[in-house]
């Protein structure tokens, strides 16, 4: 399967949202996932076969349960996907990234300059 096939699935790409906080036991996903969309434990164990067949996600026994994690393989590879086309939006990002301490550091400036501040004499 595609990892864009994979990723295509709102469930799949929630439970990745879920597993990229940390590590999650397979019933705090299930818990998650049922509630935000209504599905039966069993479909989430599917999602979560089909993420761990696919490189996104690893597991692990911890006794009873069984521990969650992102696995970066595939992610990797979504990654060097996208490379010809960050270009498109990356001297957007860096450019907002400049305004962003643009006003910061204009916020800070302010916040310093009170009525008996040297710098508001000026």
């Amino acid at each position: 399967m595609h990892a864009f096939d994979v990723l295509g699935d709102p469930v799949r790409r929630r439970i990745l949202e879920l597993l990229a906080e940390g590590e999650q036991t397979s019933g705090a996903v299930t818990m998650v996932i049922r509630g935000e969309f209504g599905i039966t434990q069993p479909a989430v164990s599917q999602h979560l076969k089909v993420l761990r067949d696919n490189g996104f996600a690893t597991v692990r026994p911890d006794g009873a349960r069984r521990l969650y994690a992102v696995d970066h393989t595939a992610l990797r590879q979504v990654d060097e996907w996208l490379e010809p086309f960050r270009r498109f939006w990356a001297p957007h990002l860096a450019a907002m990234a400049t305004e962003v301490a643009r006003g910061k550091r204009l916020r800070r400036l302010a916040e310093g300059a009170g009525p008996n501040d040297a710098r508001s004499a000026r």
